[in-house]
């Protein structure tokens, strides 16, 4: 069973569905007990950082997340979520992010002719053979919607990257804990797969 992190943070359905459609059981809870016994645990997210540190700490799930992490059972951080899994972000200066890996979320530098937020298909280069890339082609395309972008302090956990303005460290993976910054729930057959991939772990 696939438990999925209610903390009033957007894309919660979207990930239900597309999980449902790969005939995965899932429930949409924010109870400990819950979340610390289900086989895996995805962390979703649309919106700002600030509000969402507040909605996890109001709800009392930052150190539900820290314990799931410390039971090894595999975490998947979608968008919004995987900007939680780190340090801090210039979107919402002084507010403190779980900081379960280390790194900080920065606003994408403007450039001409590009938009921000970023939002739409851009392809992966994928490196450090990341579990959720088995069987996903080099250069997929997959969806993004966002306006700051990881950087993560150690390469190595970075499995896929991508170019917007910038380089963008797309997804990240160390021991039980996954994350993308774009949306596999909403990026066709190859986004499926990712997420089957997380599911079969």
């Amino acid at each position: 069973m696939i438990a999925i992190i209610d903390y009033d943070a957007g894309n919660i359905k979207s990930v239900e569905k597309a999980l449902h459609y790969l005939g995965e059981e899932t429930v949409v809870t924010r109870e400990p007990d819950v979340l610390l016994n289900a086989e895996k645990v995805i962390l979703p997210g649309v919106g700002s950082f600030g509000q969402a540190m507040e909605n996890l700490q109001k709800y009392g799930l930052t150190a539900v997340i820290h314990q799931v992490v410390e039971k090894e059972i595999p975490l998947l951080g979608i968008c919004l979520g995987l900007q939680l899994l780190f340090e801090s972000s210039e979107e919402s200066p002084g507010v403190a992010g779980l900081g379960i890996l280390k790194g900080r979320i920065v606003k994408i530098p403007p450039k001409e002719g590009l938009k921000i937020p970023h939002m739409g298909w851009n392809s992966l280069h994928l490196q450090n053979g990341g579990k959720l890339f088995a069987g996903i082609p080099e250069q997929t395309y997959v969806y993004f919607v966002h306006s700051y972008y990881l950087q993560a302090d150690c390469p190595e956990i970075v499995k896929a990257v991508t170019d917007y303005s910038t380089g963008i460290h797309a997804a990240v993976e160390s021991g039980n804990v996954f994350a993308c910054q774009f949306h596999p729930e909403k990026s066709s057959q190859y986004g499926l797969k990712i997420l089957e991939n997380f599911a079969r772990l």
